[in-house]
């Protein structure tokens, strides 16, 4: 605090004596606690401390949870006070120091800040203060407008004050109530908010200032008087319903209580009407102060805990979150993925408990999925909610898959589906439920090569005519096991895997495959299995467009392949040709294929326009080392600019 006087170049002593001043108005220990922000070893100095640093990490001043961080941070609202009073203080001392950068950042910090949290604390008096000095800096010309506006009309407005006080006095004293009252005039930020939102002048904005009607009441009757007075008001002048506010049935959280009525007073103008006892108007004069004395209340309570992003975004959690609560709490997505955090450069686990000012960046991986135990972990509800929700449709996955092998590989071994026995066998082997089984399964708890021959055996005993006792008997063939196959890369040449290969060759039994037509394999490309829905295999090249979608959603259906023998099958392959439209160029280009041993020509298409043709030719051949070669002969055709494999 002092360092911040000594750069407006301002006597600390003078404005820790303006504070002293201001803070002796709420509370009866002001000297004590002032002096705290010179003495290092007090509770007042660490505060500064811990406030600076928090003031450090946030990214707007005018977050509203770093209002709520600062006073669960500092238990003595004393303190808290006593941080308003220097701002005053301060903001007063800085009348005659020029508009720099500093003096524009305190002044938003004051308006923003610390008028917000005297607002919390029902400190209006100040509240009041801060904003307006925090206007008069920011806001200058409007400032000063509003305030000549009001002194221009100042003595219109005390005569119209008075002339609605009169009758109403006349009233409640008839009515035998004990009271005083009073005109109030709004604040100039006050007005200037309700000119911005309004969209009118200082003229146009109609409750420039409030009655106040003060009653001395015990306190039972409190409430049944200021109801009273309601009553009578409103029998006198209209009232205007959308702009009544009960907060003597439900107080404000800082304790506010007051009846506020608008009525239409004398010369059509609103009025607004504050209704209140003594002991409302002291608490809404000097706040928590205030309780104190009627209720003994000595510091503030917050169960929750306010933790920094990196950017300085700060979020409100429960006590005893952990770092997967902050992740779930952004974002369900970046929970899912959350391996872990960094709370001030260092490594923490996702157990880790946050508390409060931590600034926290959490750490992702695209491989990781919520856990089972992490439900034991959060401890929020909605981030259990979310991870149930993706437990479930992992599980669900996972199960779909279990069902989709399983149903393949009944298909690969000749086995015929059955459903009656296969819930038997699945209810043989301890699961109630379907869903659990595919669980199992997929999880490997389940072996599905000992469950499909408990099938089969049942099966066979369930029909014993409709089968032979030797086709029960599963064949672990491999190169005819599809579903057991995986892609993996290949490392070069020709050279032999030990995993499970898909041999494609015409003389291959017991599976049904395709050469796929989006990419259009022949003999020597690389190339992969695809196990469609039906069961049958699609061969496609690695290179193929649809393979990394393919390998994105469906990686379980994907099965190694390579080509057997030395081809002698012929393949359908297009070819995309662009080039000059010069004379005779089909004629050149179809003499060519024509020219090539066992190649055909099945079809061909060209287009021209504006001296260029590209042509789509449809052909069969063997092998890639008869595409290269047509290719390669296809280019030296004059005219002709490129050939590619489609």
């Amino acid at each position: 605090m002092l360092k911040l006087c000594a750069k407006f170049g301002l006597e600390d002593r003078e404005v820790l004596s303006r504070a002293t001043e201001i803070l002796a108005s709420e509370i009866d220990d002001a000297a004590e606690v002032m002096s705290g922000f010179e003495d290092e070893g007090s509770a007042l100095y660490a505060a500064v401390l811990k406030v600076e640093d928090l003031k450090g990490k946030i990214a707007n001043i005018e977050e509203p949870n770093l209002r709520a961080l600062i006073m669960s941070e500092i238990k003595d609202m004393r303190i808290v006070m006593a941080f308003i009073a220097f701002h005053i203080a301060l903001m007063r001392s800085l009348r005659d120091v020029a508009l720099t950068e500093a003096k524009i950042a305190e002044s938003r910090e004051a308006g923003c800040l610390w008028a917000q949290i005297a607002h919390q604390l029902g400190l209006y008096n100040l509240k009041r203060e801060l904003e307006d000095l925090s206007l008069k800096y920011l806001e200058h010309d409007a400032y000063y407008h509003i305030k000549e506006k009001l002194n221009e009309t100042k003595e219109s407005r005390d005569r119209y004050i008075k002339a609605f006080i009169g009758p109403v006095e006349k009233k409640l004293m008839e009515a035998g109530l004990r009271f005083h009252m009073k005109g109030r005039t709004k604040s100039i930020h006050s007005i200037w908010q309700k000119m911005k939102k309004q969209h009118v002048g200082v003229d146009g904005v109609f409750d420039l200032f409030a009655i106040r009607i003060i009653l001395n009441s015990v306190r039972q009757r409190e409430k049944q008087d200021c109801w009273q007075v309601f009553s009578i008001i409103t029998d006198m002048y209209q009232s205007n319903p959308k702009r009544m506010r009960d907060w003597l049935s439900v107080p404000k959280e800082n304790g506010y209580e007051s009846l506020h009525i608008t009525v239409l007073g004398p010369e059509d103008k609103w009025v607004e009407v504050q209704i209140r006892t003594e002991r409302m108007d002291d608490i809404a004069e000097h706040g928590l102060a205030a309780h104190w004395r009627y209720k003994g209340v000595k510091e503030a309570s917050d169960d929750g805990i306010f933790v920094f992003t990196p950017k300085g975004d700060l979020h409100k959690l429960q006590a005893g979150s952990t770092v997967l609560d902050f992740a779930y709490h952004i974002h369900s997505g970046l929970g899912n993925r959350c391996t872990g955090g960094r709370i001030g450069g260092k490594a923490v686990s996702i157990k880790q408990v946050l508390q409060s000012g931590d600034q926290v960046e959490i750490m992702t991986s695209a491989n990781q999925t919520p856990k089972q135990d992490w439900l034991n972990i959060v401890t929020s509800a909605k981030a259990k909610s979310k991870i149930r929700q993706c437990l479930k449709e992992i599980q669900f996955k996972e199960a779909l898959m279990a069902k989709e092998v399983l149903e393949r590989k009944m298909k690969n071994r000749k086995l015929e589906f059955d459903e009656p026995v296969l819930m038997q066998t699945i209810t043989r082997n301890g699961y109630r439920m379907v869903t659990d089984f595919y669980a199992a399964l997929a999880s490997g708890e389940m072996d599905i090569n000992k469950f499909l021959e408990d099938y089969a055996e049942r099966y066979a005993l369930a029909f014993p005519l409709a089968v032979k006792k030797s086709d029960t008997k599963l064949k672990m063939e491999t190169k005819t096991s599809a579903s057991d196959f995986v892609l993996t890369e290949k490392s070069g040449g020709s050279e032999h895997h030990n995993d499970d290969v898909l041999v494609i060759d015409r003389t291959l039994k017991g599976i049904e495959f395709q050469m796929a037509k989006c990419c259009q394999p022949v003999y020597g490309d690389d190339v992969f299995g695809f196990v469609t829905s039906g069961g049958g295999i699609k061969i496609h090249r690695t290179d193929c467009p649809n393979a990394p979608q393919l390998r994105d959603r469906f990686s379980y259906r994907i099965v190694r392949a390579e080509w057997a023998g030395k081809g002698g099958q012929q393949y359908p392959i297009t070819l995309k040709i662009v080039g000059n439209d010069d004379l005779g160029i089909v004629n050149n280009i179809t003499s060519i294929i024509t020219k090539e041993e066992k190649i055909l020509l099945r079809s061909i298409s060209i287009d021209s326009d504006d001296g260029l043709f590209a042509g789509t030719l449809t052909v069969m051949l063997g092998d890639t080392s008869r595409l290269q070669s047509l290719i390669k002969r296809l280019l030296t055709v004059k005219g002709v600019k490129s050939v590619t494999r489609g």
